[in-house]
């Protein structure tokens, strides 16, 4: 009876301490014509181990509930522990009844400067700067947590948005770029700006009923899961006119292009003539995926 008890006690204390994430991280050093030196590997090695050990909320995540993402850190200059970089960070969550993965967050962060000794501790604290390789880091896990919650209900990626807001906050005393207004139209500032911001309450809206309401139910009513989907769609476009060229617009369509246009390219048919005009409109960027929904 203790060997019972003992063995549910583990399992129990393992999925309460289940992590968030399932991210694949990589180091990708090439640029500097010495990939193969050893402190790339072990930043790497270091850098997969806290992002998927850290434990980022209180809440208990299931092995298959875990959010899948990727970050890909490409140095572009290094001297002694000082690194120059980008930072590309993906993430998706399953559709029902589907092994298909919608993808939700695709950011490329080119304001990545970071100091780093091989070896060195990495530790979260939710209300102090640590350093600016942690902050960046941290800040994304929280967009990808929030992003994700607001697919799953309305507003329900408020906690992890503010704790984004928080990050910033104390960061901008490192003066590293993209913690701050002035360094440009398209950073880590300006994203987390724009999710708190009522002006852009319709891009959150759009995450809900694209996903929750359109996608999810794609499986049972393709038809009408399709027709969701163009109204959500149609939903961006009163947010543009609101404020044309967002930032938050161009964040949305670098990360759904691909599926929308695979959305409306085969399957039960839609009225996609006014969605057509309305994506040119709103995501002209993407108009050669636009020019291939044809039906």
């Amino acid at each position: 009876m203790h060997k019972y008890l003992y063995i549910l006690l583990i399992l129990v204390v393992t999925m309460s301490w289940s992590q968030e994430l399932n991210c694949n991280v990589v180091v990708n050093a090439q640029q500097t014509g010495n990939e193969n030196v050893q402190v790339f590997k072990t930043l790497e090695r270091q850098l997969k181990e806290f992002v998927n050990n850290t434990q980022w909320t209180n809440k208990s995540y299931k092995n298959q509930e875990r959010i899948d993402c990727s970050m890909v850190v490409t140095i572009t200059d290094y001297d002694t522990d000082r690194f120059q970089a980008s930072l590309q960070i993906q993430s998706s969550r399953p559709v029902f009844g589907s092994t298909y993965g919608s993808p939700t967050y695709n950011f490329n962060d080119k304001d990545f400067s970071f100091q780093y000794l091989e070896f060195q501790n990495f530790v979260y604290n939710p209300t102090q700067f640590e350093s600016n390789l942690i902050s960046v880091l941290s800040f994304h896990v929280y967009m990808i947590l929030g992003i994700d919650a607001d697919t799953f209900s309305p507003n329900g990626g408020d906690e992890y948005y503010q704790q984004a807001q928080t990050i910033l906050n104390y960061s901008q005393q490192n003066n590293a770029k993209g913690w701050s207004l002035q360094d440009g139209r398209q950073t880590r500032f300006i994203l987390i700006d724009n999710m708190l911001s009522p002006t852009f309450e319709d891009f959150r809206n759009v995450l809900y009923s694209y996903h929750r309401e359109g996608m999810d139910q794609m499986s049972a009513n393709p038809k009408a899961a399709k027709s969701t989907i163009v109204e959500s769609i149609q939903l961006l476009q009163k947010m543009n006119s609101k404020r044309p060229n967002s930032f938050l617009m161009r964040v949305f369509f670098d990360t759904k292009s691909d599926e929308i246009e695979q959305i409306f390219s085969g399957g039960p048919t839609v009225n996609v003539s006014d969605l057509i005009s309305t994506l040119t409109k709103i995501a002209p960027m993407h108009s050669s995926k636009w020019r291939n929904i044809n039906f």
